[in-house]
């Protein structure tokens, strides 16, 4: 009786081009497959063929898997994806057959294998049933980083790797929240990927780079590329701002602007990617000392702490700053259009001195969002907003404002509610308040929120006791309509969006 031997499947990585950078384990492989497999569209021609070429031997089979089509346009039932996918079960199909009859079967692979590669839809096929074994390679986002000669990344700075296929406003998300980053699968897609990178603020910091590490290469600015020439194996790179030779640096003729950001009521999750890639962007950060010290700076970044009650002069010194070349985050807490810098920055910025400064505001998650979401849906029908904090302002405007809104019986978002110097408004506030409601109206009391003391009480205006309330705490006030239930894990409160006159 004899027993049958099965072929081993190697997914053999060649790197992005350079025959002289395939690995010595790759080479070895390919010299002594029974098979070289390779994927071609319908001419017949690889670059990976070619790649390998110096290691194949006489004798060899060789089989090409030709792709049925190479754009989206199929009259296949199944669209696109369909007929890859019957592609790609045909292919594994004709590899089985040489790996069931013994023989070992060597499937190149630009690049890595497993990195956007059409190896890994064979391999997903026949893994299970052969031997299989994959050879790494030199990517070609290495590749393209050794071509420009400069560092991706350093320190702390990540790499984002993305796509060119992806649509134009998830790129421009992405582009916002990296610090260095590469965008593969050009050709076709270049104008908007280049569309994306004007969008997103980065195209001045972007690279093009074609057929890297072969005689072919190119390495141009991104804008000084002629998109009609773009083939697909080339690449945008965006090296980190530490290392980056078209990073915009202060005082060096550069064009400063103050962008000012919300990092959200406490907790890190709350802050948006895009305000976490403005701060790493910026070479000046201007704030509170408080929420200065939730933003840590990457090497080089200047942190300018100032006192709270200081907001003009802190708008004027972002903005002198901006007009001598540097790029400023001004940070506040929560959302920065809610009773926070956005206001003073636009305000100062109206001075002819800084009429040429660009200030732009990044919206951020506001305290009474972050309350509400803990306790339920308190502000899920018209709500107001209302700081009880009268250094700006009166206490008599306060208070009518307070008496209007109560009045229109909408739910009430109270900022600032109390202090140290201000212990007695609160105590008001609830007179008032039981002017124009029952005793038994819901009021929600969220204090650090999605901070390390975070405490959500749920109570009545009847039974609520001003003196537990300071500056960390944000009062919901309810409607007619807002109803508290009994659940599970504790009461949730919601405003009901119907009124018995609908």
């Amino acid at each position: 009786m004899t027993m049958t031997t099965t072929g081993k499947l190697w997914g053999v990585g060649l790197g992005p081009g350079d025959s002289e950078l395939v690995t010595v384990k790759a080479a070895r492989v390919i010299g002594q497959a029974d098979v070289i497999a390779y994927h071609c569209a319908r001419h017949g021609r690889s670059i990976a063929r070619s790649v390998a070429e110096p290691y194949l031997r006489e004798g060899q089979i060789e089989e090409k898997l030709m792709y049925p089509i190479t754009t989206e346009t199929t009259d296949h039932p199944g669209g696109y994806r369909g007929a890859l996918d019957d592609f790609y079960t045909a292919a594994a199909e004709v590899l089985a057959e040489h790996l069931s009859a013994g023989r070992s079967v060597a499937l190149l692979a630009e690049g890595d294998p497993l990195f956007y590669s059409s190896y890994m839809h064979m391999h997903k096929r026949l893994t299970e049933r052969f031997d299989t074994e994959i050879i790494p390679g030199v990517t070609s986002v290495s590749a393209s980083a050794a071509a420009t000669g400069m560092p991706l990344v350093e320190a702390e700075e990540t790499l984002t790797v993305l796509p060119g296929t992806l649509p134009k406003d998830e790129l421009v998300r992405r582009l916002r929240d990296s610090d260095a980053v590469a965008i593969m699968k050009l050709g076709r897609t270049f104008p908007e990927v280049v569309a994306a990178l004007r969008e997103s603020g980065v195209i001045d910091r972007a690279w093009y780079v074609e057929r890297a590490s072969t005689g072919a290469q190119k390495v141009l600015r991104v804008v000084d590329v002629d998109a009609t020439t773009v083939p697909y194996f080339s690449m945008v790179v965006i090296p980190g701002e530490l290392n980056n030779p078209q990073q915009v640096t202060p005082g060096a003729g550069a064009a400063g602007e103050v962008v000012v950001v919300g990092l959200g009521p406490g907790a890190a999750r709350w802050t948006t990617p895009e305000v976490r890639a403005e701060l790493a962007r910026a070479t000046d950060v201007v704030g509170y000392k408080t929420y200065l010290d939730r933003v840590t700076p990457r090497p080089g970044q200047r942190m300018h702490a100032s006192d709270n009650r200081v907001e003009s002069e802190r708008a004027c010194m972002a903005l002198d700053l901006a007009k001598k070349g540097a790029r400023v985050a001004v940070v506040s807490s929560g959302d920065p259009g809610v009773f926070a810098m956005a206001a003073a920055v636009v305000e100062e910025s109206a001075d002819p001195q800084w009429r040429d400064v660009p200030v732009r505001v990044v919206p951020g998650v506001t305290a009474a969002n972050a309350v509400a979401s803990v306790a339920g849906a308190p502000l899920g029908h018209d709500y107001a907003v209302i700081s009880l904090s009268d250094r700006l302002k009166g206490w008599d405007v306060i208070t009518q404002r307070v008496r209007a809104a109560l009045d229109a019986d909408l739910v009430l978002a109270i900022y600032n509610p109390g202090s140290a110097s201000r212990n007695w408004q609160v105590a008001e506030l609830k007179d008032i308040v039981l002017e124009f409601k029952a005793p038994s109206t819901p009021i929600i009391l969220g204090r650090d929120v999605g901070g390390p003391e975070q405490s959500v009480v749920i109570t009545t205006v009847g039974e609520f006791d001003p003196s537990v309330v300071d500056m960390r705490t944000l009062l919901i006030i309810g409607s007619s309509t807002t109803t508290v239930v009994d659940r599970v894990g504790g009461p949730v409160a919601f405003t009901n969006r119907r009124y018995e006159s609908n």
